[in-house]
């Protein structure tokens, strides 16, 4: 609990009941809540302090939602989308790229506080003392205090908050398939609620950042099995 006491969560949505509800919601399972009416008062919130997660509205006037997440290119903050249409299409895309999770409007603030504790868990846990700082495959490099992964011709490449989870769930087992359950419990904690469609998103994309232009595909997939992580991994 005093991890959320100094946890600052900033809901940004140009619906002013909704700001105040989720808001108010948020603070009294004690999370410094504040709102933000747009895009533009989002940036200002985040050169102005510390912001720990965004809670974003798709469907903004000006810049837009997906539009916000793409600028951000999983830099900064996690951010949980909500948008009123609820379709899957606008989910996928959402979490291409770079949302940490997803919630169709009108979302029970209850769901949503279980999403928000379940996101700001990782950095947490990446944070172990004895947990060793980088982890080492098929020469790149995933540094775990940083969250920072790096390609063998030493080039960085940027990861989502979910992105950087589910990685490191995969490289920590290599070898061993893992069940959907299973990656989502150590990538998310056991309070997220992803349906299968976006773990494959959150794969695929993966994947792709993994491409070196080498051929190998280190993320295999086990047919009505799950995923395995196809490489010898070394802890430094």
């Amino acid at each position: 609990m005093n991890a959320e006491l100094s946890a600052r969560i900033l809901v940004v949505d140009d619906d002013p009941g909704i700001r105040e509800v989720l808001c108010d919601y948020l603070a009294q399972h004690g999370f410094q809540a504040s709102g933000a009416a747009s895009a533009a008062e989002m940036d200002r919130a985040l050169q102005a302090g510390q912001i720990d997660l965004i809670v974003l509205d798709l469907m903004m006037p000006g810049e837009d939602g997906l539009s916000v997440v793409r600028r951000l290119g999983g830099k900064g903050p996690p951010v949980i989308m909500l948008s009123a249409m609820g379709e899957e299409t606008d989910r996928i895309v959402g979490l291409e790229l770079g949302a940490d999770d997803y919630l169709a409007k009108p979302c029970n603030p209850r769901e949503l506080l279980a999403r928000v504790r379940a996101v700001l868990r990782r950095p947490r846990e990446d944070a172990e003392i004895d947990s060793p700082p980088t982890l080492r495959f098929a020469g790149w490099r995933l540094d775990l205090v940083r969250r920072e992964l790096t390609r063998p011709d030493g080039m960085m490449v940027g990861l989502s908050g979910g992105e950087f989870s589910l990685l490191r769930a995969l490289v920590e087992r290599p070898g061993r398939v893992l069940t959907r359950d299973q990656l989502l419990e150590a990538a998310r904690g056991v309070e997220a609620d992803v349906f299968d469609r976006a773990m494959d998103v959150q794969i695929s994309r993966l994947r792709k950042k993994l491409d070196d232009g080498s051929g190998v595909d280190l993320i295999q997939t086990v047919r009505g099995e799950g995923y395995l992580f196809d490489a010898k991994v070394t802890r430094r």
